[in-house]
């Protein structure tokens, strides 16, 4: 699917100002879909919006259908009627700059709770048709997720295939007794979902008012302890224990010269094609309704996969493995119509890649940190763009452009500099200049090259687990963010919005 001639920028909600430690759906997103309009942008990119677990990476999340409580607004409940102003007061201590993770999530936890136990006892009654509405349209992955998330905390947070073998194995008289013994937290999460729900939707509304798309993220393989995995097991490669045998990652690569081991378990493609893919549609569909475009992360999975036996310490001793090639895509498209994705083709691109995204007329991406090694041919060099494509400065997994500029092989700098025709004194500005000027249909910035910060506001570094996913964009830099500078430049270059 084309896109018309726009351009965007990359911040999670995670990372938006706030007062509670974390961003969320709030007034803090109101204010920055306010500043991306000022800004003349069309676009908000965000990352997976799932709730994330142990590491609070984006990408291993609990469900691939359910939403991140932790994005639920606090100062919203309170004007829903389901907290009072004396709820906040004890928020804790948090900085501004990055995401404390092990304070944030037990406080947010608690409000949620509270906001629960009033709805039950007749707070916000307002909501009580609409929160019968959604539990009835969603059950088909709310009843399973709300069960499996109440469960796994009456175990501690143990995984699910450490559970009794009667939870494990999904036997109907111990889970009906577990629904009856569980009622409290199961409600408190379908209400947390339902909040999660209206206020993404609201969100969504107003920056469409404001000429505002969300681009989502979709991660191709989902996590081994969340709760698609223990609702059909039988679509994924797992020995007789719950275990995968065979794990997903990519080999040695830009990233890490041993490869990235996700861990992730694979699908069982033969049950999904006999299924004709159902669950996948259902996915996508779940998807639309939280985002306007989606970006397929590692799309290059439905072609290949790289399969890792169960066990290994790296990536390094895996083999590739042929995926269903268009045939999900196809599933997809049949049930759901034209779709409005990106594919996150970067990696080892293939024919097949290729053959995939010209089928259904996907716009692939491009990455500047990824263009300057000394080949002209370089398919991140924008002389080589296509215009069906998606040209970033750099991704979550990059460094910001200031870092990279800094750490880059001077062969690297050299190029860049001579490409650009410039010092590189202002690298973050050159390479958003290019971006935008590139034929690309869309350009992408994450917010830390608008500001041009450096490493210190890196997002992710791929292959740690430490440190990731905390940065965030103070009330200050918001409101001292050149938004001028990029509108102009955006209008410039046609991609501003009409």
């Amino acid at each position: 699917m084309r896109f018309p001639r726009s351009s965007g920028i990359l911040l999670h909600p995670t990372s938006l100002p706030g007062p509670d430690g974390i961003g969320d759906f709030g007034p803090g997103a109101r204010r920055f879909v306010d500043w991306l309009a000022e800004a003349g942008q069309s676009i908000w990119q965000v990352l997976p919006l799932g709730p994330t677990g142990y590491g609070d990476s984006p990408y291993q999340c609990y469900s691939a259908f359910a939403g991140n409580p932790l994005l639920v607004s606090a100062e919203d409940l309170v004007r829903e009627g389901l907290l009072e102003p004396t709820d906040l007061a004890d928020r804790p201590a948090c900085p501004e700059d990055r995401v404390d993770f092990g304070t944030v999530v037990p406080w947010k936890r608690r409000l949620l709770e509270r906001a629960a136990r009033r709805f039950r006892d007749g707070a916000a009654a307002h909501l009580e048709e609409a929160f019968a509405a959604f539990c009835e349209a969603e059950a088909a992955w709310l009843d399973d997720y709300v069960l499996y998330a109440a469960l796994k905390d009456a175990h501690h947070g143990a995984p699910w295939y450490e559970w009794p073998p009667e939870l494990a194995w999904r036997d109907p008289a111990a889970l009906a007794v577990a629904r009856e013994d569980l009622a409290e937290p199961i409600l408190t999460a379908k209400l947390a979902q339902f909040l999660f729900a209206r206020q993404l939707a609201a969100l969504r509304a107003y920056a469409r008012q404001r000429g505002i798309r969300l681009l989502g993220d979709m991660p191709i393989f989902v996590a081994h302890d969340g709760a698609d995995v223990w609702a059909r097991p039988s679509l994924f490669l797992l020995d007789s224990r719950g275990c995968p045998t065979v794990v997903a990652g990519v080999p040695p690569d830009y990233f890490s010269a041993t490869g990235q081991l996700w861990g992730n378990p694979l699908y069982d493609w033969h049950v999904m094609v006999s299924e004709g893919y159902r669950w996948w549609v259902e996915r996508f569909r779940q998807t639309f309704a939280m985002v306007d475009i989606v970006r397929i992360d590692h799309v290059i999975g439905f072609t290949r996969f790289w399969e890792v036996p169960a066990g290994e310490t790296t990536a390094l001793h895996g083999r590739w493995r042929y995926g269903p090639g268009g045939a999900v895509l196809q599933a997809v498209t049949d049930a759901l119509g034209e779709l409005p994705v990106v594919a996150e083709d970067l990696g080892i691109v293939t024919p097949e890649v290729d053959a995939l995204l010209a089928r259904f007329g996907l716009p692939g991406m491009r990455v500047l940190h990824f263009a300057f090694g000394g080949d002209p041919h370089e398919r991140s060099l924008p002389h080589n763009f296509p215009r069906n494509c998606v040209v970033y400065t750099g991704t979550h997994d990059n460094d910001t452009t200031v870092g990279w500029f800094a750490s880059a092989p001077a062969h690297e700098r050299g190029m860049a500099q001579r490409y650009l025709g410039r010092s590189g004194e202002d690298i973050a500005w050159d390479l958003i200049r290019l971006a935008l000027a590139a034929v690309a249909d869309t350009a992408v910035v994450p917010m830390q090259d608008v500001l041009s910060l450096g490493s210190e506001a890196r997002m992710n570094r791929p292959g740690s687990t430490q440190g990731n996913w905390t940065w965030r964009l103070t009330p200050g830099q918001l409101a001292a963010s050149p938004a001028g500078r990029l509108r102009e430049l955006t209008t410039l270059y046609g991609r501003a919005r009409v």
